[in-house]
């Protein structure tokens, strides 16, 4: 079959495609991965040795094209955005970009990547690397020693980072554990050993065993719960949701979600309706989870490269878990499925990685008393419901159950909650008061060291309040003293006021939380209430947040500068969504949202992006184990002088 009559083909299938619920951000189907992997491999890169795909996503439409084609207006709705997939290979050694035009069947660019860093690791590199220290000579000889059997060992594999070499390759670390009968495994590590791999040529390059520590005991490590499930019940609103095809409509919201092996879960498009001119207003364009930063605060060989960015080292869609009725989600969840590529480039079905449910807050979302009115008690209110779209990844020991929850009175409620097991190191300390040393962490069992440690995760948030002429205002509160003037009325020494600067640029888009009073505010200067306003959205944190306390030369702080703020606001730039930088594995800092921050263009009255560093110092305590109960943190994105009144009265 020639090109052309596939050509055909394919744009039939979209104008069907078109009438079930299109959207330009919808992720790639299937047989758009399909028919990716296909033209790649039939391109000059298939007769290259060891041709591995580890990016395989939609190539990112035109901002400005999508929103014409979302536009209620039919006379200005353009054709729908040409479908492009977005490709990184790598091959004989090399790493390959390739945008293919899924119309037209071509590869229209293709380009040898030759900066720092490299590509996600595959699944099967991550397998294959597990088991390869379980054949490896000295490794089991080291196993021999130590009276172990080598059939209940288990190996990790971790990546490495970057420490001022000037060349660099594809290696992991594996750090081993031995299992005997326990299911947890990260809590009996065979400590002292280290065996670095080359990826690429899959070879041990470097082994080193340099001490002996017990192994924690299994006993009193069992992560798996003795009692049943309680039912997840949950009593909501008949107001119900509708999801068809990749859009999501409830009450008075509409937004679109995809999913994507590097970001899992995205909201695209959301919208909220105004109840007093029945049409929905734009709110955010786009939200994901961008990066994660773990680093561990153990500077010892064994230890000091564990600072991962597990999003664009790993993935945290190929991290989603399948989520489990009345475990994960509620009895009145729908849940929905992702694909994503494989190493090979073909279509992998996840299933219900996604959920998305009603919520009952069991609060009142408004309420009031009035006991003024002669002869009257009157109560009002309604009750807290809310719409959640959730996904689960487990990077190794830690679980992120990451939401999306959307409120009717406008605000979006982002959350995440921690959990998992913790990364531990065996040691010969069975009680705290024999420790005469400094550890680095807590000891929280016979043997057993929890390692201190942080989590950064960084979420990419292009809001377009009420259009694309964005703001970020900064609302401070300033303390002002009575004058002599106003002394004559009042016996007030002292009150506060409000103060608002406006930032000009990215340096200004910097910000730091908790040392002054001060609210964020992403508003539109070119909209204004009836009563003259100017519309927003402010940002409300849920915790105060944790900013990188390594010094500005560590080289894990050198690729992940970004977490020296926990707000950032950027000048819109559709390359621009990954915090680490695109190739965050082995990347040295010269890429990401700190290099673009750095160039502080102009972002008042533009196109901006908001980031957001939801942060935490992880000082571990003996509740964490064996297993850590859930540690929340978040924001709100909450209309500020957005509507004209409350939008639950309407």
């Amino acid at each position: 079959m020639n090109t052309s009559i596939l050509a055909i083909l394919f744009l039939i299938q979209c104008v069907f495609t078109l009438g079930l619920h299109f959207h330009p951000l919808d992720p790639l189907t299937p047989q758009e991965i399909n028919k990716t992997s296909f033209i790649v491999k039939k391109s000059h890169l298939g007769n290259l040795k060891d041709l591995t795909f580890h990016y395989l996503d939609l190539e990112e439409p035109n901002k400005s094209h999508v929103l014409q084609w979302l536009s209620p207006n039919p006379s200005k709705k353009p054709p729908p955005p040409r479908r492009r997939s977005f490709v990184v290979v790598r091959a004989g050694g090399q790493t390959y970009e390739l945008i293919i035009d899924l119309t037209t069947s071509k590869i229209a660019s293709s380009r040898i990547y030759t900066g720092h860093g490299f590509p996600s690791f595959t699944f099967i590199e991550l397998f294959k690397a597990s088991k390869l220290p379980l054949t490896y000579p000295p490794f089991k000889k080291s196993i021999l020693d130590r009276s172990l059997n080598i059939s209940e060992v288990s190996c990790i594999p971790f990546t490495v980072g970057w420490y001022g070499e000037t060349t660099t390759r594809r290696e992991l670390k594996a750090s081993c554990f031995y299992r005997d009968g326990s299911v947890n495994v990260f809590t009996r590590p065979i400590e002292g050993i280290t065996v670095t791999i080359d990826v690429d040529s899959m070879q041990v390059i470097k082994y080193s065993d340099r001490f002996r520590k017990p192994i924690p005991d299994k006993e009193g490590n069992d992560f798996r719960t003795k009692h049943r499930p309680f039912p997840f019940f949950c009593n909501v609103s008949d107001t119900g949701f509708k999801i068809l095809g990749n859009r999501v409509k409830w009450a008075n919201w509409k937004f679109h979600v995809g999913f994507t092996a590097r970001a899992g879960v995205t909201i695209s498009t959301a919208s909220v309706l105004d109840p007093r001119t029945k049409r929905f207003r734009r709110v955010m364009y786009r939200g994901h989870v961008s990066e994660t930063f773990v680093p561990y605060m153990d500077p010892t060989y064994e230890w000091y490269y564990r600072t991962f960015m597990d999003i664009g080292e790993f993935g945290f869609g190929r991290s989603a878990v399948n989520l489990q009725p009345l475990i994960d989600c509620p009895q009145n969840a729908a849940f929905l499925d992702g694909h994503v590529a494989g190493p090979d480039g073909t279509a992998q079905k996840m299933t219900n990685v996604m959920c998305v449910f009603e919520k009952n807050g069991y609060g009142a979302s408004f309420r009031h008393t009035e006991i003024n009115v002669p002869g009257q008690v009157i109560t009002s209110g309604e009750a807290e419901i809310s719409l959640v779209v959730r996904m689960v990844a487990t990077l190794g020991n830690y679980d992120y159950i990451v939401d999306w929850e959307f409120k009717k009175n406008g605000a979006i409620r982002v959350g995440v909650d921690l959990t998992g097991v913790l990364e531990v190191k065996a040691t010969s300390y069975t009680s705290n008061d024999q420790i005469t040393e400094n550890v680095y962490g807590t000891l929280v069992a016979k043997n057993t060291i929890a390692v201190n440690h942080d989590h950064y995760l960084t979420y990419y948030l292009d809001l377009d309040v009420d259009g694309n002429g964005n703001s970020l205002v900064k609302a401070k509160l300033k303390t002002v003293r009575v004058t002599e003037v106003n002394k004559t009325s009042s016996r007030r020494k002292s009150y506060w006021t409000v103060v608002k600067e406006t930032a000009k640029t990215e340096a200004d888009g910097r910000v730091r939380l908790g040392s002054d009073p001060v609210e964020l505010l992403i508003v539109n200067p070119n909209k204004k209430t009836k009563i003259g306003n100017t519309v927003g959205y402010r940002l409300i944190p849920e915790h105060l947040q944790a900013t990188s306390l390594l010094t500005d030369d560590d080289y894990p702080e050198l690729r992940a500068g970004y977490t020296k703020y926990p707000v950032w606001v950027t000048a819109y730039d559709r390359s621009e969504r990954w915090a680490g930088g695109f190739y965050s594995d082995r990347s040295r800092g010269d890429d990401g949202l700190a290099v673009w921050s750095s160039r502080n263009r102009e972002i008042e009255n533009k196109d901006i992006v908001m980031w957001y560093n939801v942060g935490f110092h992880h000082i571990p305590y003996q509740e964490d184990f064996p297993v850590m109960p859930t540690l929340h943190g978040g924001f709100t994105l909450r209309p500020s002088n957005f509507f004209d009144n409350d939008p639950l009265i309407g």
